[in-house]
């Protein structure tokens, strides 16, 4: 049904690409076997960005992340924004491409976020619909993130996991799982992160993404986490992928680190604290 990209993501550890990490990253990759980069920072028609990553290409497999598709928006996909998005997938071939279950458009303008829905039929039969079509035009299995989420909707008629499984029954996507949205998502709204990860699909999981979080307080005087990608993988959210691990085994895991960026080598040791979770399961 789908394209079949020339390179596929091991069950190792990746880390999100960023330029400043570019000979160093060459220089000694560590762990490191595969990258993610953002889509929506290559789809220009040239310059430095396009030079490194066709020159990483070549040594290190790639998966693509969108952050700006809108799958959960109420208008159609942006057909000039999905344009763009194949003719990169169509040279790169990349070995996985996914995106997030959120919204950031509203009546032709973008937000710059990532913005949560609520679980009803309306909205279910809104994303499958989008990510139909977005399979559709890329010729690819497209993989679908877990938000993160401060709140809950009044309208929502179903929960999360069964929200997910059935988005990837009707339209044959597969599940990126987000630990840290996990232990985001439930810390927020007083659930159990263990539970909800012994009802996830793992079966359909084709990549984990791990991140850092800041910690706040809100109004109320409950813990308020934000997911901010600007710190070390905490504590629990390891222990929430070691339970990951023994449960649905070895998948290719994603360090991600956006913001407040270090140094390579301390981005790599979070790779390398990956692969030591890893290897027992792979």
């Amino acid at each position: 049904m789908f394209d079949t990209p020339p390179n596929v993501l091991r069950q190792t550890p990746g880390v999100g690409y960023k330029p400043q990490h570019f000979s160093a990253l060459l220089a000694d990759p560590g762990p490191v076997r595969w990258l993610e980069i953002h889509a929506e920072n290559y789809m220009g028609a040239g310059g430095r960005p396009l030079a490194q990553l066709r020159h990483l290409a070549e040594r290190f497999a790639i998966s693509v992340h969108g952050v700006g598709l809108s799958i959960g928006g109420e208008a159609d996909l942006d057909s000039d924004h999905l344009a763009r998005l194949k003719h990169l997938c169509d040279w790169l071939r990349p070995a996985s491409f996914s995106e997030h279950l959120a919204w950031s458009t509203h009546e032709g303008s973008f937000l710059n976020d990532l913005l949560p829905l609520p679980y009803t039929t309306a909205t279910l039969a809104r994303v499958v619909d989008h990510i139909d079509r977005v399979q559709e035009v890329l010729g690819r299995r497209m993989l679908l993130e877990n938000p993160s989420t401060y709140l809950a909707f009044a309208e929502t008629q179903m929960d999360e996991i069964d929200f997910l499984s059935e988005i990837s029954q009707r339209t044959g996507c597969g599940l990126l799982l987000d630990v840290n949205n996990v232990h985001v998502s439930c810390t927020n709204q007083a659930q159990d992160a263990a539970a909800y990860l012994a009802r996830f699909p793992l079966d359909r999981v084709g990549e984990i993404h791990l991140g850092g979080h800041a910690e706040d307080m809100a109004d109320h005087g409950m813990p308020l986490l934000i997911d901010a990608h600007g710190c070390e993988v905490a504590d629990p959210v390891w222990a929430l992928y070691a339970q990951t691990l023994r449960s649905g085994g070895a998948k290719p895991t994603l360090i991600e680190w956006d913001n407040d960026v270090p140094d390579w080598p301390v981005l790599a040791a979070e790779a390398q604290r990956a692969a030591r979770l890893l290897e027992p399961v792979a």
